[in-house]
């Protein structure tokens, strides 16, 4: 039902080519909410039935209307891709654009406040948080939001802003701002987001095991204020 409508032949009847496409893309639109479903229960230790999962994530409610508005946008129909971004968003609190592209076994896990702009485009199997915005820097047209590889974490309440490239296996820590490109297994936290590990192995993002950029600068700067004072009261 969610297959491309088949192009008609001259005498009226859909080609069987046509009929092929359509099959093809109902069955990996089904794949990939399969996909979409089964990651929960790797991603989430509180997913504990199948039940809970269908009726109680709200990542998961925007993601398949998502899957829908986005075919209806990509076969440019108006206004009805908008509207079912518009009722998720109503439904979940997580706004995604039908424009952006998302991969398979992707997670938005709590979701509320999550904010993916049009021309997002998100890699497989990546997790976000709740709070989390894909969005752009000003006005510009074109090629604006963010593009995020594969296996990519991105914590709570961070922000990703304008048309950079975030590497496959990387984490962002909760609350950052990212607003250059990131390489590859990377680790990035602050404001503005600072790479603190390069090509390690890929591990999930431990909130609580990451360092505190801008209080260690501020120590930095507290001891080297101490030392200079002890300089002073010698010279004095």
């Amino acid at each position: 039902m969610f297959g491309s409508l088949p192009v008609r032949e001259r005498h009226g009847s859909p080609s069987k080519s046509s009929i092929a496409e359509a099959r093809t893309s109902e069955a990996n639109l089904l794949s990939v909410l399969r996909q979409d479903f089964q990651i929960i229960f790797k991603r989430d230790p509180a997913a504990h039935h199948w039940l809970e999962v269908v009726c109680c994530y709200p990542g998961l409610h925007a993601l398949a209307i998502h899957r829908l508005s986005h075919y209806l946008w990509q076969r440019h129909l108006p206004f009805f891709p908008r509207l079912l971004s518009h009722i998720a968003r109503f439904l979940t609190g997580i706004e995604i654009h039908p424009g952006a592209t998302i991969g398979k076994g992707v997670f938005i896990d709590h979701g509320m406040g999550v904010v993916i702009g049009e021309t997002a485009i998100i890699g497989d199997d990546c997790l976000i948080y709740q709070n989390v915005t894909l969005g752009g820097t000003g006005k510009e047209s074109g090629k604006r939001h963010p593009t995020l590889g594969h296996s990519v974490i991105v914590g709570a309440g961070s922000k990703v802003l304008g048309n950079i490239c975030i590497g496959s296996q990387v984490r962002i820590g909760a609350g950052s701002v990212v607003l250059d490109d990131v390489p590859h297994d990377c680790t990035v936290v602050g404001v503005p987001g600072r790479i603190i590990s390069r090509s390690g192995p890929f591990c999930p993002l431990e909130h609580g095991k990451l360092p505190d950029v801008e209080g260690q600068v501020i120590r930095t700067l507290l001891d080297r204020i101490e030392k200079l004072e002890q300089k002073i009261q010698k010279l004095s």
